[in-house]
């Protein structure tokens, strides 16, 4: 899959193309990209997603932006799984955001992505102030010559399948919900680094991972599966928070103790399945403290994997 970073540089061979966010790729955006995978192979081209960076939300609104359920690069990985040969991601700033919905058409779709089929959801807005919609996007089309389709939303078990939903229910750690909207378990995943060894120091060692986002859809303490290291998944306990008893004002971070494991793994690229929430993160008096908890926490991890063999 070929990744293109902003705007300018042109595409030479015309392209079937859908448009958004993509956050999470759940089960609505795999109907999207199903259906552009069908209308490529048709119009013998190749298929191609345009998304944004980073949310338009996280411009316009950043304290009440939404968490992020993928970072950029498990949301490339994830459409690369879903069979799309290109990804556009535009930078989604103000002078982007200002980008009449004529311009948006002419000088985007038509003449940078040279676009032959197009696939938007059935309540698509773009351009400044969200003033394009799909019957200025059809009056293109006709004008143009390419082919605009749009697809309804999906629904599972009579839910309306939506990021809204997903973050929702992994912010209630409903992870069958997640998982029924997504059409997988809910995982986070990234490189193993070195933090500053007190999980060792306390008897439990972990594996870092820090999160790429400034918020993350869950936190507190979870039993969770390791996956990337053996071929079966770890059992393990993780901690997903900013560490209050550690360090004040610290960096989102997620933390993994694997159970009866202790081999080096730094520098792996690892994902975490969240299964079930144990406790919300506190903040402890003091370390001995937190060390305790931590021996329950690991203690209630074992029992929950022992009882899900």
């Amino acid at each position: 899959m070929q990744v293109f970073r902003g705007t300018r540089a042109g595409v030479k061979f015309p392209v079937a193309l859908t448009i958004g966010n993509f956050d999470g790729v759940h089960l609505g955006h795999q109907a999207m990209l199903q259906r552009l995978r069908e209308a490529a192979r048709l119009h013998g081209v190749q298929a191609a997603v345009l998304t944004f960076e980073p949310h338009p939300r996280e411009l316009f609104t950043p304290v009440s932006a939404p968490a992020r359920l993928t970072s950029i690069r498990e949301k490339m990985e994830l459409l690369r799984d879903h069979g799309i040969d290109q990804v556009h991601v535009a930078r989604f700033n103000r002078a982007f955001a200002a980008i009449t919905p004529q311009r948006f058409i002419d000088e985007l779709l038509v003449t940078h992505l040279n676009i032959r089929w197009l696939l938007v959801g059935d309540d698509f807005r773009f351009g400044a102030q969200r003033g394009g919609d799909i019957a200025l996007l059809q009056k293109a089309a006709d004008r143009v010559g390419f082919t605009l389709e749009s697809i309804h939303s999906v629904e599972v078990a009579g839910e309306r399948v939506s990021s809204t939903g997903v973050r929702e229910a992994l912010a209630n750690a409903d992870f069958q919900r997640a998982a029924r909207l997504l059409g997988r378990p809910y995982c986070i995943s990234g490189r193993v680094a070195h933090g500053k060894k007190l999980g060792r120091e306390l008897g439990f060692p972990t594996a870092n991972i820090a999160l790429k986002r400034k918020r993350a859809p869950l936190n507190g303490i979870y039993a969770v599966k390791l996956h990337g290291i053996h071929s079966a998944p770890l059992p393990a306990v993780a901690s997903l928070g900013v560490r209050p008893t550690v360090l004040e004002g610290a960096a989102l971070v997620l933390e993994i103790h694997v159970l009866d494991f202790n081999d080096d793994i730094y520098g792996r690229r690892v994902s975490v399945e969240f299964l079930h929430k144990l406790r919300d993160e506190e903040k402890y008096p003091d370390l001995e403290s937190l060390r305790k908890q931590i021996t329950i926490d690991v203690a209630q991890a074992r029992d929950y994997h022992h009882s899900h063999l």
